[in-house]
């Protein structure tokens, strides 16, 4: 092997006939200025007189895992990466990329000019750049296409979602597997397939695309653009995939380079960035460095929907598992929602029957409270009733070491006093995790006035490990997420009360790009869930401004899907469908407390409701609830089905101005009547603290 020809991020070197690239940018050797230049140099350096192919690789795990989101800030600098794409796709000999690791974005670009892709068998590919609101702006949207036919290059750009190297390979999208795992014996057998390669040069461009029914595709097209709940990108991805074969390669690609000049810029895509960092930035930050806690074994206690799905979710990450259950009808009905879970997952061949097999093997259930003596971590996922809770507590604390972390999945008590004459409280906390407990990401770490820095520490790394979007958060009623929802959800009550129906709330915030309707969410949780809060707090009910129309609904036994019918009324199918009822009970209610209905338009609706969550986040902020003003973004992202392309509230916040915010939020006071709290916009920061990562 020659010394290295180029230095820094990229390093040519000359392996006999075989020109070797490599990419050396890490962590990920994602794109940049330099890395950009490194290529160009390097294909400039190579002796063609010596050379008969040339291999793009990258060190370390991954050919290119995209690029640099930084760089989108700030106007496009030459070198482009379609200007590396094109010298690639122009080189004389032959340029096989290793595809390894993630190859994602740009890196995938990349790969797609070279003229044949051996891929590592772990690999995994895709154009994700939708998902931070742009399109792939180097050829990818035009060389997909003619690798892997329309229909499949539609759903992986307009989708974002990337694909393994197996499903890369039964698609045509790489050429060749790897059978070599380990570097030094896989880098040979590259080098061995490079001197072998005698196909020349096989640029996609010049392939034609493949004939494709239009009318499926533009059907496929709405679907996916449908799916992504109105981010601006997918719809123009799908547009400029569906130039392929319309127009000359040529063309197409500048139209593909337009669309992403016009993105990057975009209040979408500067939201999509805002939350990429932020959620990649540590959720705790201690004082002084400590080190986490290990943990090896935890125990879950209650084996309801809550309490199974948070031993799945801790199963899959490793860690054996005392699922404990009084009751031994609801422990194995716990058990076998776990199991049935896992057979879902064998069957959408995300697992296999051996790791089910080993998984489970790490499941102990029990009906021995006794069986906690031990474990490392104790979480409870029992009813919301405080003795309850706080009897539980002692009874742990006796029997487990005064080192074990004990952990409350409560959605509203006061873990202050569940943690009340606890010996060592400082290793009590909240673990609040959303249901499904083993799907959705957001999980609050709560402290309580006690609670360590240590225990804080070892939780945010339980939480990585669990691959959970932690946030911090300290004691209060609601915590972050609940208390956000719970304002969205009122100001959407209001809303209902002076006019607007059901129906057209709903339709007005999915428009918006929210996942689901508030009335929708209710009638999915159970609306004798909120009626019982509701029925708890009556005492100071006078005290603020109260909708009354959830109580009639629940009054009339319409609780939701549960009974076929709550603010819709459910079939077989589970569709909601509009229920005259529900208009005659809101009518009538109207007609008694003298309110005479006005008519919104889906605009105030959306405005209304995302300012009372602007409102609540400040008053957030104001209480000290949050440790960084982005976790209440990536709260509402994770927890709620909030438009990821929207950002949350504090981003929005932090685009509208001082004037214009303060003027929205005198303006929600004034419709919001008894009780309302206004937020200061002062507590607003200038910039996100996610954005200036």
């Amino acid at each position: 092997m020659s010394a290295p020809k180029t230095a820094g991020q990229v390093h040519l070197h000359q392996e006999g006939n075989i020109a070797v690239i490599t990419l050396d940018n890490p962590p990920v050797n994602s794109s940049t200025d330099a890395v950009r230049r490194g290529i160009l140099a390097a294909l400039d350096a190579i002796d063609l007189s010596q050379t008969k192919a040339v291999v793009l690789t990258g060190a370390g795990n991954n050919l290119m895992a995209g690029a640099d989101l930084r760089e989108l800030e700030n106007e496009p600098t030459e070198p482009t990466l379609p200007q590396v794409t094109s010298a690639l796709e122009s080189c004389p000999v032959p340029v096989i990329a290793v595809v390894k690791g993630h190859t994602l974005g740009g890196g995938l670009e990349l790969a797609l000019a070279c003229d044949f892709r051996l891929a590592d068998a772990a690999a995994t590919l895709g154009l994700p750049e939708v998902s931070v609101g742009v399109v792939p702006g180097a050829g990818g949207t035009q060389r997909l296409p003619r690798a892997i036919g329309l229909p499949a290059a539609l759903d992986m750009i307009v989708s974002g979602k990337p694909v393994k190297a197996a499903k890369a390979i039964e698609l045509g999208l790489v050429d060749q597997l790897l059978s070599e795992t380990e570097a030094e014996a896989q880098y040979t057998e590259i080098l061995t397939y490079a001197q072998n390669y005698n196909s020349g040069k096989h640029p996609l461009s010049q392939r034609e695309v493949a004939p494709a029914d239009e009318a499926e595709l533009q059907a496929q097209a709405k679907k996916l653009i449908s799916r992504s709940r109105g981010l601006p990108a997918a719809a123009a991805a799908a547009e400029v995939v569906l130039t392929a074969g319309k127009l000359s390669f040529a063309e197409a690609v500048a139209a593909e380079r337009s669309q992403f000049l016009a993105l990057r810029g975009s209040q979408a895509a500067q939201a999509l960035r805002y939350l990429f960092f932020a959620e990649r930035a540590e959720p705790y930050t201690p004082s002084q460095a400590i080190e986490p806690r290990p943990l090896k074994r935890v125990s879950v206690i209650g084996a309801g929907t809550m309490g199974s799905g948070i031993a799945l979710c801790v199963l899959n990450c490793g860690y054996s598992v005392d699922l404990l259950e009084l009751n031994p009808d609801a422990l194995e009905a716990g058990v076998k929602r776990i199991e049935a879970e896992l057979e879902g997952d064998i069957k959408r061949q995300r697992l296999t029957a051996e790791k089910r097999d080993a998984l489970l093997a790490r499941l102990n259930p029990t009906q021995d409270i006794n069986s906690v003596a031990g474990t490392d971590l104790v979480i409870e996922a029992i009813i919301e009733d405080l003795d309850v809770k706080r009897s539980l507590f002692k009874n742990l604390a006796e029997r487990v070491d005064e080192n074990t972390l004990l952990a409350t999945n409560t959605s509203y008590l006061d873990i202050d006093q569940i943690a009340a004459d606890i010996p060592n409280p400082e290793r009590v906390l909240g673990l609040h995790f959303f249901s499904p407990a083993h799907r959705m990401p957001l999980l609050e770490v709560v402290k309580s006035a006690a609670t360590s820095e240590q225990t804080l520490t070892t939780a945010s790394a339980f939480a990585k490990r669990l691959k959970k979007k932690a946030i911090v958060v300290t004691n209060s009623w609601g915590f972050v997420g609940n208390r956000l929802y719970a304002a969205y959800r009122r100001q959407c009550e209001f809303l209902l009360e002076e006019g607007a129906s059901p129906e057209q709330i709903d339709a007005a915030l999915e428009a918006y790009g929210f996942a689901m309707g508030p009335f929708k969410v209710g009638d999915m949780s159970g609306l004798d869930i909120a009626w019982r809060m509701r029925q708890q707090t009556a005492d100071t009910r006078h005290l603020r401004r109260y909708v009354g129309i959830p109580d009639l609904l629940c009054e009339a036994n319409r609780l939701g899907r549960k009974t076929a019918k709550g603010y819709y009324l459910y079939g077989d199918d589970n569709r909601p469908q509009p229920d005259p009822e529900v208009a005659r009970i809101i009518a009538n209610y109207r007609a008694e407390n003298g309110i005479e209905a006005k008519p919104f338009s889906d605009e105030e609706i959306q405005q209304r409701a995302v300012i009372a969550l602007i409102n609540e986040a400040l008053m957030l902020l104001s209480e000290g609830v949050c440790q960084r003003a982005a976790d209440i973004d990536i709260a509402l992202a994770h927890g709620y089905g909030f438009p990821r392309w929207r950002g949350g509230p504090i981003f929005i916040a932090q685009q509208m101005g001082h004037d214009a915010l303060n003027n929205a939020l005198d303006q929600l006071a004034a419709v919001s009547g008894k009780g309302h709290a206004r937020g200061d916009a002062n507590l607003l920061p200038p910039n996100a603290d996610a954005a200036e990562e």
